[in-house]
């Protein structure tokens, strides 16, 4: 059974490798802005799901041929602040406002996941959730935002900010799974896993 992550995250592909698993990577084509303008009333859990499974569903069709007893999981994360859900910025100025209102202050990062078994090429099973992180931000000086806002890094990533990388710096604390800010949890994961007849531990790459 081939492991699948749909995502090109590098965060979230480092996470599974750490934890001992080797997937294959295939990112998915979905239009997210599309998905969630037909879904305007979905509450912000609902809405990083919906976008998690929207991922898993479009890469277990393309690689059903080629890989037709596989496990696939989808997975979308953004940062809740003052009611507002938030990806990516979408420029160096958007993510140094985000910063600005993020500062001294805490948000939730929520994840959306999703896992699909494929048996014979087909979606056998599937099961879906959502993970939530309360993050809090320091407050870096000017100095300190315009360096990192430098480095590119809150480009790339939901909410503007990592926990295992540059970002690390400005992150007072967590309250929850660490993992999930990162982009995927481990524990919820495990769970959905299970709720499909997978265990993880069948998943962990066998070292020679």
């Amino acid at each position: 059974m081939r492991l699948v992550l749909a995502s090109a995250s590098p965060a979230r592909l480092g996470v599974l490798r750490a934890a001992g698993a080797d997937p294959l990577v295939e990112v998915s084509d979905v239009d997210e802005d599309a998905l969630l303008a037909a879904h305007p009333d979905a509450d912000p859990a609902r809405k990083v799901t919906l976008l998690a499974a929207a991922k898993a569903a479009a890469v277990a069709e393309r690689i059903a041929g080629e890989h037709p007893d596989a496990l696939v999981i989808g997975c979308d994360s953004m940062l809740l602040l003052d009611g507002d859900l938030v990806g990516k910025p979408r420029d160096t100025d958007d993510a140094r406002h985000r910063w600005l209102a993020m500062a001294g202050r805490t948000g939730e990062l929520l994840t959306g996941h999703a896992v699909l078994r494929l048996v014979g090429g087909a979606v056998a099973k599937e099961a879906e959730g959502h993970a939530v992180t309360a993050v809090r931000f320091a407050e870096p000086d000017p100095e300190e935002l315009a360096a990192y806002l430098g480095t590119g890094e809150p480009l790339k990533v939901a909410g503007a900010f990592t926990l295992d990388g540059f970002g690390a710096w400005f992150i007072d604390g967590i309250d929850g799974d660490p993992s999930n800010v990162i982009g995927i949890s481990l524990p919820l994961v495990r769970r959905l896993l299970g709720g499909i007849g997978v265990s993880v531990v069948d998943l962990w790459r066998k070292e020679s």
